[in-house]
């Protein structure tokens, strides 16, 4: 039997570097970048699709396809962290195994670099994250045994690379595929 994997795109971020919430962000062709996001994971095979809005979130939200869940962090400012933990809490009430999480704005990121990802999925003590040259990024995917120590130690904007590296998270390389810088302007 597969393991049940919940993909989460990370989108409740005001933006200040990029001038506004890039949940609102479209790509040239009209699609918002949260749409994008969820498209890539679920069309990896995530079930469900988990997005995560805060700032301006009822325009989000207006963004979010109907068939993803939506949950939204209204203390989005405390950083990060805040969406991380709606995330597992969501995932958990949901019946998830594991988790793979992206971030809205990284509108070229490819599904099959979340394909890569999945791939390492073994079962719950799994972690995984994509790297780009050598550099750490996203897709992330974290075994539902992590949850707890990951939530415990999250704190203010920082994320769960700190968790991922002292606990040896496998490196799946996705350089080749491209779509691992995230947007800031």
């Amino acid at each position: 039997m597969a393991m049940r994997i919940a993909g989460a795109v990370l989108a409740a971020g005001a933006g200040t570097r990029a001038g506004g919430p890039k949940a609102l962000r479209r790509a040239e062709d009209g699609t918002a970048w949260v749409e994008r996001a969820a498209i890539t994971l679920r069309d990896a095979g995530c079930d469900p699709v988990i997005v995560v809005v805060g700032a301006q979130a009822y325009e989000a939200e207006e963004l979010v396809p109907d068939w993803a869940d939506t949950v939204v962090a209204w203390n989005w400012a405390e950083g990060q962290s805040v969406s991380l933990r709606k995330v597992v809490e969501e995932a958990t009430e949901r019946g998830a195994e594991a988790l793979l999480v992206t971030l809205v704005d990284l509108p070229e990121q490819k599904t099959e670099a979340a394909r890569r990802v999945l791939a390492a999925a073994h079962d719950q003590t799994t972690l995984a994250r994509a790297t780009f040259d050598g550099a750490p990024g996203h897709p992330v995917l974290i075994g539902r045994a992590h949850w707890e120590p990951l939530v415990a130690m999250l704190e203010g904007d920082r994320g769960a690379g700190r968790y991922l590296a002292a606990h040896g998270a496998r490196e799946i390389d996705c350089s080749d595929l491209g779509g691992g810088a995230d947007v800031d302007e």
